[in-house]
């Protein structure tokens, strides 16, 4: 149990600008894992274990990439009751971002605004940081790993593929999943990669990477696309139908070897009409994105099948939110917004009630 209850911390936390906000909490957990003072926010794990993509997950509920971009915080995320948590997205190149301030709070939305932009130290720092896991060097590790990559702003969008190859290479070895970020709205041209010939040039060009990543590390890692929530049912429909391709074997069995989550943050700001900071540029996160995320599993489940692994996120609040993204078709889920707002307890929570669904 927590010593310190999140409700005395968030009304600090919230006097104070956003990112200055959250690099102080990665401060505080990067200052407090492997020590006693984990115990202001160590949270007994809900055990039920769920076989996705050919891994082992210890529960349904995991920490979604964007709130340790450079993977400073894995073991005090992992005591805080996740299942699994994806650090980054990280690019080959250091980078700072789009300038500030890009973090905004709209708290009677109970939403975020980011345009931060892939802002992390790159692959090299990523890396360092992971290795110094405990969680990586655990002979049983409690909690699975998920490591998310993306492209440098100052790449080209025709030579995207280049930085995905670039992190795969780097990540591949320390992670027990990939992620494949084309859905951030905040790095310019990059949902673009979603359309149906660029995702399957680059699906294609990442497939022949990982089997030779595979034969070398003696082990093939299961890569999850990471898509938006702004998708109409044609786009969807493409997505689906490239990731069958690619995840599935000649008698549309799943090979465990792609999986999707859905979904990253919006650029509709219908739910958030007149508050301010609505039309403060960037992905809008939180409440307002939940229906907009179940909406896109359900097509994806439709479209793919029963069996293909999908990860639902977005606007996850409460136990019952966790609820709706698995009744719309998601294996699992992810949180980041919910966490700002309520604090690990949400974790326990979301698992206790996934837990209770599946019995």
């Amino acid at each position: 149990m927590a010593l310190v209850p999140y409700g005395l911390a968030r009304p600090l936390l919230f006097r104070l600008d956003p990112e200055v906000a959250h690099d102080l909490t990665i401060a505080a957990l990067a200052a407090s894992q492997g020590n006693l003072l984990v115990a202001a926010y160590r949270t007994p794990r809900i055990e039920d274990p769920l076989m996705l993509a050919g891994l082992k997950f210890p529960n349904r509920v995991g920490m979604a990439a964007g709130l340790d971009k450079n993977a400073r915080c894995i073991d005090g995320l992992g005591a805080m009751g996740f299942g699994f948590v994806e650090v980054g997205t990280v690019t080959p190149l250091p980078q700072d971002g789009n300038p500030k301030p890009r973090m905004f709070r709209l708290p009677k939305a109970k939403a975020l605004i980011n345009r931060l932009g892939f802002n992390n130290h790159g692959l090299n720092a990523f890396v360092q940081n992971v290795q110094k896991s405990a969680l990586r060097h655990a002979e049983h590790p409690s909690v699975l790993l998920g490591l998310n990559i993306g492209k440098n702003a100052a790449t080209p969008i025709e030579s995207a593929t280049d930085d995905y190859l670039r992190c795969l290479d780097g990540v591949y070895p320390h992670a027990d999943y990939i992620t494949v970020n084309i859905s951030s709205p905040n790095t310019k041209n990059l949902r673009s990669l979603q359309s149906d010939a660029a995702l399957d040039a680059l699906l294609g060009a990442i497939a022949e990477r990982r089997e030779l990543l595979a034969q070398r590390h003696g082990a093939r890692r299961p890569i999850f696309l990471k898509i938006a929530p702004d998708l109409d049912a044609e786009q969807i429909a493409v997505i689906a139908a490239t990731l069958k391709r690619y995840g599935t074997d000649g008698s549309g069995q799943v090979n465990n070897a792609w999986g999707v989550i859905a979904t990253n943050t919006t650029l509709s700001r219908d739910a958030v009409k007149g508050l301010p900071h609505a039309e403060e540029t960037g992905g809008l996160s939180g409440a307002p994105v939940l229906h907009m995320s179940n909406q896109v599993i359900t097509q994806l489940r439709t479209a793919l099948g029963r069996q293909f692994p999908i990860i639902g996120v977005g606007g996850i609040l409460s136990a019952e939110d966790a609820v709706s993204k698995v009744q719309a078709g998601a294996d699992a889920v992810q949180i980041y917004t919910g966490l700002i707002y309520r604090g690990p307890a949400l974790v326990k929570e979301a698992a206790e009630a996934l837990a209770a669904l599946g019995k």
